[in-house]
């Protein structure tokens, strides 16, 4: 026996469900299908089991896409501030860490409370263990999920893409795009931690932990925030940001002392030597790791032409990485279901009518910090308003 819908939702997550709730306000009669046993898994993990709800300094600026023009319109129709105002509601305590970050004071177990109280406000009903194994479209949608068969006009795909995997993430929401005929733009791995090279892993992963303020560019974006050592290789929040720009093969080029001179205390020194070059670092890098990076890369000398070479080094240290840690540790996937195939406003497809992608499936890719929640919460609105 079928079960019919106005809309059904394939996946319980952060933009699935915001989706749900926004097109059940307006009294459609709204079906979410979850393949995991619960909703909003992948929520519960994030920011450290806080959960980055947001940040409040979001713009287009901080997507990535081919289409960089694509995410302004829903960016611009749901704000953090509408965010916000609803955890406000949901008398949720919450606190910015840095850099426009808002974090949970408790848990994100809090924003999935927030989600399903919502959902059952609006008369979303949730179905959870749904493995989906066939959509076809006659005059409507028909999802054949285990023993079960759904009927709707509308449908919105809100599978998130390929990261951490152990979460129950597939490629499924690509395989639908194909089936009805839209263009992928290539998924890869993003805000995912660098492996070096063997030579550099020898050199350098015996540090880990050890972390430091850097400027990290690739592919000409730039973050200044921290970097980590790690067993394989770097991470850190600038590592992360800056690994969705990089290119295999390419060049990550790191400033180990932003805004400072570093060979000007050397210079002025009584004795030029090398602890001299180590104790400038004071301040910038941690002990162990200026000791080790100067005794790879000793000045020839310590004339004064010497030493201003040593400072450009300082300032564009270049690795090659090997790879990236691949999807199991990536916090999301860069590209996705191409954006001019569908439209801005609705996130609507332009060649099949009553289907929708949202959220990580689509390539639009936010940089570390909440943005991903919030092209999860817009996108996610934008199409329950519109179905």
């Amino acid at each position: 026996m079928s079960r019919r819908f106005d809309v059904i939702v394939l996946g319980a997550g952060a933009a699935g469900l915001f989706c749900a709730i926004e097109a059940g306000k307006r009294g459609r009669r709204v079906a979410v299908l979850e393949r995991s046993e619960r909703p909003g898994k992948k929520i519960l993990i994030s920011g450290g089991g806080r959960c980055n709800f947001t940040n409040i300094y979001c713009t287009p600026e901080n997507f990535l896409s081919s289409n960089p023009h694509f995410a302004k319109s829903a960016l611009a129709r749901f704000t953090p501030g509408d965010f916000i105002a609803l955890v406000e509601k949901h008398r949720i305590a919450y606190h910015e860490k840095t850099l426009g970050q808002l974090f949970c004071d408790g848990s994100a177990q809090q924003i999935v409370g927030l989600l399903e109280a919502e959902c059952q406000a609006a008369g979303v009903q949730a179905f959870t263990s749904q493995k989906v194994t066939e959509v076809t479209k006659g005059a409507e949608f028909v999802v054949r999920a285990e023993g079960e068969e759904f009927v709707a006009k509308a449908l919105v795909v809100a599978t998130g893409g390929l990261s951490v995997p152990k979460m129950g993430a597939t490629g499924f929401g690509y395989e639908l795009a194909r089936q009805f005929g839209l263009k992928i733009q290539a998924t890869r791995p993003a805000l995912v931690p660098l492996v070096l090279q063997r030579k550099e892993q020898r050199q350098y992963c015996d540090l880990a932990g050890v972390s430091a303020e850097v400027m990290a560019s690739a592919n000409r974006a730039a973050f200044r925030e921290k970097m980590l050592i790690t067993h394989r290789g770097l991470s850190g929040p600038a590592i992360l940001q800056v690994s969705s720009y990089w290119e295999r093969g390419k060049p990550v080029v790191l400033d180990l002392a932003p805004d400072r001179v570093i060979t000007r205390a050397v210079q002025d020194a009584k004795y030029r030597n090398l602890p001299e070059v180590v104790a400038a670092f004071q301040g910038s890098l941690p002990r162990r790791f200026a000791e080790r990076w100067v005794e790879l890369h000793e000045p020839e000398s310590f004339s004064n032409a010497s030493l201003e070479e040593f400072e450009q080094v300082v300032h564009s240290w270049s690795l090659v990485p090997a790879d990236t840690e691949g999807y199991e540790k990536a916090e999301v996937t860069a590209g996705g279901v191409d954006t001019n195939e569908l439209s801005s406003k609705t996130m609507e497809s332009q060649k099949v009518a009553g289907l929708f992608f949202i959220g990580e499936v689509v390539d639009v890719t936010g940089h570390l910090g909440g943005f991903n929640f919030q092209w999860a919460w817009a996108s996610g609105a934008a199409a329950g308003r519109a179905v």
